[in-house]
This record gives C-alpha cells, sequence and structure tokens, in this order.
C-alpha cells in the first residue's frame, strides 16, 4: 500500500476554465453545453434551493423553482452576461436566481421545454430532508445560501480528491482518511492505522499529505467561480462562513 500522497500535477488545462464559461460558451443545444450545466448543476443547486425554502417557499415549488432555473440559464444564454472581473459567480448566482423566481411565470415555457438540455432531476425527498438538518436560526436567506454555497466547494474539492485516490487504487484508503481532512480537533490515528493496517506515522504522514492536495483542489475550485487575484480572498471569506457561529 502506498502513503495515500496525491500527485502535485495541477489541473493547469481546467483550473481557469469554469463550468459557466463553458456554458456560456457553448450553443445552447451543444452537448458541451448540456454537460456543463449538467455539472454545473449538481455542483450548485442545494446553495439555491437552501436559499429558497429560507425564504419560506415550500419544498415542492422551491424544488421546481430550482430546477427550472438552471435550466433558464441555458435556455437565455444569461450566463454569457457573466464577468468573473465585476463580481463573484455565487453573488451573480443568487442575483440571477431571484430574479427567476419573482418573475418565473415567465420562464414556465423555457422550463417545460428543457433548453435540450439533459440534467439530473432534483429529487425532492432528498432536497428536503437535507433541508431539514440546517441549523435553525434568525439568518437571512443570504447567509443561508452562503453558507450552502462554501459547503459546496468543499464538497467538491473532497469529490475530486476521492477522484484522484481511486485513480490510483486507494479510494479505500481515502475513504477511511476523509474525517481527518476537515476536523478541527486533535485527531487520534489508531483506529485508522489499525483498518488501513499501517503504522500511525505512516497514518499521519499520509493525512498530512491528503490535506495538502485537498487544500489545492480547494483553491482549484474556488478559483473557478472568481477572478484570478480574487482567489485568496474568496478562500478567506468561505473559510469565515463556514466557521461562524449561527446567529
Amino acid at each position: 500500500m502506498d502513503d495515500t500522497g496525491s500527485p502535485e500535477r495541477s489541473h493547469s488545462g481546467r483550473f481557469w476554465t469554469t463550468r459557466w464559461s463553458l456554458v456560456a460558451e457553448a450553443a445552447g443545444s451543444a452537448t458541451q453545453a448540456r454537460d456543463a450545466l449538467a455539472e454545473l448543476y449538481e455542483a450548485y443547486w442545494y446553495p439555491v434551493y437552501a436559499f429558497a425554502r429560507s425564504r419560506g417557499t415550500d419544498a415542492e415549488t422551491a424544488a421546481d423553482q430550482t430546477q427550472g432555473f438552471f435550466v433558464s440559464l441555458i435556455e437565455r444564454q444569461a450566463l454569457r452576461r457573466f464577468d468573473p472581473a465585476r463580481g463573484r459567480f455565487r453573488s451573480f448566482l443568487l442575483a440571477s436566481f431571484k430574479n427567476y423566481a419573482a418573475n418565473s411565470h415567465r420562464f414556465e415555457v423555457a422550463a417545460k421545454r428543457g433548453g435540450g438540455v439533459s440534467m439530473v432531476a432534483l429529487d425532492g425527498d432528498q432536497a428536503q430532508a437535507r433541508y431539514a438538518v440546517e441549523p435553525r436560526h434568525a439568518d437571512t436567506p443570504e447567509r443561508v445560501f452562503e453558507r450552502a454555497w462554501a459547503v459546496s466547494q468543499i464538497e467538491q474539492a473532497l469529490a475530486r480528491l476521492r477522484a484522484e485516490r481511486a485513480q490510483v487504487g486507494q479510494e479505500q484508503a481515502f475513504v477511511a482518511l476523509r474525517p481527518y481532512l476537515t476536523e478541527t480537533a486533535t485527531p487520534r490515528y489508531a483506529a485508522a492505522a489499525a483498518s488501513l493496517q499501517m503504522s500511525e506515522g505512516a497514518v499521519k504522514m499520509a493525512v498530512h499529505r491528503l490535506r495538502r492536495r485537498f487544500g489545492q483542489l480547494l483553491r482549484e475550485v474556488v478559483g473557478e467561480t472568481v477572478a484570478r487575484d480574487q482567489v485568496d480572498t474568496e478562500l478567506h471569506e468561505l473559510l469565515s462562513i463556514l466557521t461562524e457561529q449561527p446567529r
């Protein structure tokens, strides 16, 4: 078994190739556009859904609005209007959804037609189950959206790290060590060492390397939604949102 260290090579070919730019540059019915929008949807449907629910929208309507909104992005070629030099993608997405929700009747045809876009249907029960465990507090819907967005960035980075480890036959080790990547308390490695048949020292080193690679991938994910010179600021804000106590 190796030390679960990840390759240091960056995804330079796609680091600054964002989901939204793929959609914006592709024709509305092109396979590239459909695939890019499906990826965008998979990554960010929950922040949009959580925002809708926190505004008092019922679960069924929130699910319909969320899926219809992402379809409308490509139907109306709305992503062409986004310029990362002028703001964050999460801010653009939230503002766009607010406009969509306020005028949803105007976009019913687009949502039904689908714009030639194939997406995974939103599972209403799954969405509601996830929203049900959100902290109950007095945060604004905007803060609920930001927290869900921050979590989505973490989830995407972890998914990429898992895929990397799977490619080299180390997915089982990743699953065992995954809890150590985001916990803040001093980790205890005995259980993981026993399950992986490694020494505690080897586990500690493996976790260190995974954390380093996780940090690189998180930076990559964040870098896909902001201008290059805003990555550090966005990372800092993302981590602040995650560590902020509910009000």
